[in-house]
């Protein structure tokens, strides 16, 4: 859509690619990706599958010939604007940056919450710490919680950061995303 806003694309061939990648999206196509899981870090492979799925069944849908590459071209009108070594990691780390906000912290804050909890329950239970496999000083259960808490805790903080790093996208419709 964005290069038929831009005036890059026909709006007839706007509707017919966004039409069959909305079919894709609905399901029942998923036998036409017969992708492995190894791949180049481009993600060409899955590229080039979903634009040549995408042409072909507009074609189809408009009562073209499967692989004739006419009116919709999988490079030329689907692909446009794009480039693998761009698109694709940016999407990966889009999917990295919203799996990461939205389900990995969410869940450490859960079990942040949940050591929390232990940390009180057991704040006045002894037990014998220990240290290179021998028993060490008197400690409460609640002090060892606070420990695994105090882990987590920090590493949630790491995994918070890291995020700065993906939020650089390199994205440019050229073919190294410098564009």
């Amino acid at each position: 859509k964005a290069n038929c806003d831009l005036g890059f694309l026909e709006a007839k061939l706007c509707d017919m690619i966004v039409s069959a990648a909305d079919k894709i999206l609905q399901g029942g196509y998923e036998e036409h990706f017969p992708l492995r899981v190894w791949q180049t870090g481009s993600g060409t492979q899955t590229n080039m599958n979903v634009n040549e799925v995408i042409a072909n069944l507009a074609i189809h849908s408009h009562g073209g010939v499967l692989g004739s590459k006419s009116p919709i071209h999988p490079n030329d009108h689907v692909n446009k604007s794009q480039s693998s070594n761009d698109v694709f990691p940016t999407a990966m780390h889009i999917a990295g940056v919203l799996s990461v906000k939205n389900r990995l912290i969410p869940a450490i804050d859960h079990m942040l919450n949940s050591l929390s909890h232990k940390v009180d329950e057991f704040r006045h239970d002894i037990k014998i710490g220990r240290t290179h496999l021998m028993d060490a000083v008197p400690m409460t259960l609640g002090q060892e919680f606070s420990g695994y808490h105090s882990q987590i805790f920090q590493c949630c903080e790491r995994i918070a950061f890291s995020l700065t790093h993906m939020y650089e996208l390199a994205l440019g419709a050229t073919a190294v995303g410098t564009g």
